[in-house]
């Protein structure tokens, strides 16, 4: 992603827009074949040259047409750039970048979705607690978890899609965006060699949604791993210990306490994922530009694209490490349900309560008063359910116990599954 977003590799973009307009205007008989094929073999620009040249001219393109155009001859020189505008060159540029760009994104979110769906198929019926509002709540399935995440991360795979095929136009439209020294014919010919499609209407410029559209994708697809990083960190906190992210030999935690094991990483796919969101917002801003142009976009472009690119695909990489090497604590996982002392049962115990004739308040408030005795006391809820008299002239012990059964209240985990998409390991996660 470095190589993408490098200045070198940006001009060689330049280059190659540059040969292809080129190329067009020779097959339509414009100008010589040879030019085009001197072009392709001569024209080179040395960054260090196109710098000193910018700094006398103030303007990138030129610097960049002169320093390309040096080792050619007159002739190659005079068609060099021929009908074009600056941003015929610099956002047609912008948008092979973009396109590749997405596809290294998508190629790691296909590994992530791979991953997860290792995972989720792995811990399908390993038992932990769900929680809501940071509170014991009722049994779920890590697994469950891992599933909850591989369709979430297959939605952020729909949408890079899409906004690589919205960021994959160009455009040779000339300075206004009507042709008015170039021509449509030029325009197809030349995208058609760079592989994007030309834009339906430009401007001088292609218009900015498109670029706020990837930005907005990456934004949610860094939130998306923030969500993730968030609750291993919050499932690795001493009081709940459930999981915890990789911690090698030879590593510290602490520079003073050295029994620390700090989720790191998980707190490092946070903090840089408010920095991508952060970019959204110049992104969007950067849509209405005055008439058919103006250069409030271009600045800020320069940071906020190759920046929130390669921090998105910093923080998929490190995601991936972190599930490779995810630590989970099985046992404690376990323990935790016990510490509910069975209230996770408590919606259970209700609704059979009404099924034998209580209202739903009359219901909810027998189960609350036994449920809060239960964990005043320290004993489980179904031993205070058994020795209660209401509840028992209701239920039988059978009944009672039923709505204790963990097997029972998790007998949908495959039906989910099936919905995720997620039924067997050898399914390919590329068609899913």
């Amino acid at each position: 992603m470095d190589r993408i977003w490098s200045e070198e590799y940006k001009i060689q973009k330049w280059l190659q827009v540059e040969i292809a307009i080129l190329n067009a205007w020779a097959q339509i008989g414009k100008i010589p074949q040879e030019v085009v094929q001197e072009v392709r073999e001569k024209a080179s620009v040395d960054l260090k040259r196109m710098r000193e040249i910018e700094d006398q001219v103030g303007h990138d393109v030129i610097a960049f047409v002169k320093t390309a155009t040096e080792n050619l001859s007159k002739n190659a020189r005079r068609f060099f750039h021929y009908g074009a505008t600056s941003y015929d060159v610099v956002d047609t540029a912008l948008s092979l970048l973009l396109r590749e760009s997405s596809e290294v994104i998508i190629g790691e979110i296909r590994s992530t979705l791979a991953l997860l769906w290792q995972k989720a198929l792995q811990f399908k019926y390993t038992p932990m607690m769900g929680r809501t509002h940071g509170m014991f709540a009722e049994p779920i399935t890590l697994g469950f978890k891992f599933a909850l995440w591989f369709t979430e991360m297959k939605r952020n795979l729909e949408r890079m899609e899409e906004a690589k095929g919205v960021v994959s136009f160009g455009k040779v439209s000339g300075a206004v965006g009507v042709f008015g020294n170039s021509s449509p014919e030029v325009e197809e010919i030349a995208l058609k060699e760079l592989g994007l499609k030309p834009a339906p209407v430009s401007t001088q410029v292609l218009q900015r949604d498109r670029h706020a559209q990837y930005m907005f994708a990456l934004a949610v697809l860094a939130s998306s791993l923030e969500k993730f990083a968030t609750e291993i960190r919050n499932l690795q906190r001493s009081n709940i210990e459930e999981l915890e992210e990789p911690f090698g030999e030879g590593q510290r935690g602490s520079s003073a306490m050295p029994h620390k094991r700090n989720p790191i990483v998980c707190e490092r796919i946070c903090s840089l994922a408010r920095v991508i969101r952060g970019y959204l917002l110049p992104a969007l801003e950067n849509i209405p530009l005055w008439g058919e142009r103006d250069l409030t976009n271009s600045a800020g472009e320069r940071v906020i694209l190759p920046d929130a690119t390669i921090l998105t695909h910093y923080i998929l990489v490190k995601f991936q490490d972190l599930l490779k090497g995810l630590v989970v604590f099985e046992e404690r996982m376990k323990e935790n349900i016990e510490k509910t002392l069975g209230t996770w049962a408590s919606e259970n115990l209700m609704l059979r309560l009404i099924d034998k004739g209580l209202t739903r308040d009359e219901a909810y408030d027998l189960v609350q008063r036994l449920s809060f005795r239960a964990m005043e006391g320290g004993r489980h809820l179904r031993d205070i359910v058994l020795e209660d008299k209401r509840t028992r002239e209701l239920l039988s012990p059978g009944e009672i116990e039923k709505c204790f059964d963990l097997d029972e209240h998790l007998r949908w985990i495959d039906h989910i599954f099936r919905r995720a998409g997620i039924e067997d390991e050898s399914q390919d996660i590329h068609s899913s």
